[in-house]
């Protein structure tokens, strides 16, 4: 069954949970065990809703630190878990790249939403991908990290370093430091 597919019945599948206000993976075990007059759930439908139940607290705090104006609890119900199966798909599924959840998301939204739902959803979605890949890698941030301990242990042992001094209101008088991702790297 071609994944297309897939999203449409595990958007069904998210979709009728929200609306009942229902846990997620009980509502999949009941269709898996019981699906009714519909086919039996591909195996990539029951990977979506187990994916997006298992990180969706994560995935609503990323749309909602990149939507403008609306949060995820807002949202339409249709549109919010449109988003959150993309959103899924490009944070935590390797396997598809971002632009084809994305395309695959719009697909759903003008099939199923008003006409303004595929330009916002768009919109939200390439700044999940743009937040994404602007992200350090975890083996830099991991690096970073012990670079930061290292200084600051470096500085503490430091009798002569009086540390940065700032005013009251928090402005220091000492030029900022350029950040980590422009400085050259050495060989």
């Amino acid at each position: 069954m071609a994944r297309s597919t897939a999203r449409k019945r595990a958007l069904n599948t998210l979709y009728e949970a929200d609306e009942k206000s229902q846990d997620i993976l009980a509502l999949l075990d009941e269709r898996i065990a019981h699906p009714g007059a519909q086919t039996p759930l591909p195996d990539y439908a029951i990977e979506i809703v187990k994916g997006v139940a298992e990180h969706r607290r994560q995935i609503d705090r990323t749309l909602d630190e990149h939507s403008t104006g609306w949060k995820v609890r807002r949202m339409g119900v249709v549109d919010r878990n449109i988003l959150r199966i993309a959103a899924w798909e490009i944070l935590f599924n390797d396997d598809v790249p971002d632009k084809v959840a994305i395309d695959e998301a719009l697909a759903l939204a003008k099939t199923l939403c008003d006409d303004d739902s595929p330009a916002f959803i768009h919109g939200l979605l390439s700044a999940v991908c743009t937040a994404k890949n602007a992200a350090p890698a975890p083996e830099s941030a991991a690096e970073e990290a012990d670079e930061e301990s290292s200084d600051s242990d470096a500085a503490a042992s430091d009798p002569t370093d009086e540390g940065d001094v700032s005013d009251s209101s928090g402005a220091s008088d000492e030029p900022a430091a350029p950040s980590a991702e422009i400085q050259p790297t050495v060989d």
